[in-house]
């Protein structure tokens, strides 16, 4: 089947086209979208481009960073003012998927891919989204409850706070392979520490559930506590419940649940 490629000089237009075509895919980095046409995904009949330089923008020099959706993780890598996100950025596939990888398009990168979001889903981000009748912000927990429906939007930008210390954001992502693939597990976790003690944690998942998750039991086992062994251990024991990993080649459900305590106690241990 043929597919038809529409280019337009503004997000403005791109979106309005994704919005009046359901069978329309937006093309950015295109490791998403053209992966599904290699393998013979009928569904996507057109696609849409957009040339906007706000897409590819950063804002770095405040508290709070945006970042254009379309920015590539090499570009993230290049960037001092978002070292906090490196280890991240860094764990997406090789150099060549870094290379076109964009933010926006991981946003929709199905399990066990999509780690990067998972670093942004813990440092608890807003998504710009544009469709047909305008642009909204939405924070990613509820972008990505209705990941599916978000389809006939363009995403324009992920904005986030960035972290008070280095110590109060830590990644970890768990792969069989390098350069990292698919994850068997991915954690990252934001906390903030006011008078020695955490305030307003937040624990994110990759590959524990269909879409990316919050681990809301490990959040309040840390809550308002110092981050000490009993602490870790607490939440560590707690940080399965509420998810449901699946099967796939890298790893069953059940190691899945087996192994995310032990990864989630060393990441907030400082160990490797």
């Amino acid at each position: 089947m043929p597919v038809t490629v529409r280019t337009f000089a503004n997000s403005s237009e791109a979106a309005s086209a994704l919005s009046a075509d359901r069978s329309a895919r937006y093309l950015g980095g295109g490791t998403l979208v053209m992966r599904a046409l290699n393998e013979g995904d009928i569904s996507i009949t057109t696609v849409v481009r957009a040339n906007d330089l706000a897409l590819t923008r950063i804002d770095a020099a405040g508290p709070r960073v945006t970042i254009g959706a379309g920015i590539t993780f090499t570009r993230i890598l290049a960037e001092r003012d978002l070292a906090f996100l490196h280890g991240a950025a860094r764990s997406i596939g090789g150099p060549a998927v870094r290379n076109m990888g964009t933010v926006g398009g991981n946003l929709f990168a199905p399990s066990p891919y999509g780690d990067f979001t998972v670093a942004l889903l813990a440092l608890d981000a807003m998504v710009s989204v544009q469709g047909g009748l305008g642009s909204r912000d939405l924070p990613i927990e509820e972008f990505l409850q209705s990941r599916e429906r978000q389809a006939g939007g363009l995403v324009l930008a992920i904005s986030c706070q960035k972290p008070g210390s280095a110590e109060a954001f830590r990644y970890r992502k768990i792969a069989r392979i390098k350069p990292k693939g698919g994850s068997v597990i991915t954690l990252a976790a934001h906390l903030p520490v006011s008078s020695g003690r955490i305030v307003g944690a937040r624990i994110a998942l990759g590959s524990m559930a269909p879409t990316q998750i919050r681990a809301r039991a490990a959040e309040r086992a840390l809550e308002g506590r110092a981050l000490d062994a009993s602490t870790i251990d607490a939440a560590a024991a707690a940080v399965v419940e509420g998810t449901s990993p699946g099967d796939n080649a890298l790893a069953s459900a059940w190691y899945r649940r087996e192994i995310v305590g032990v990864h989630l106690r060393r990441l907030l241990s400082g160990k490797e």
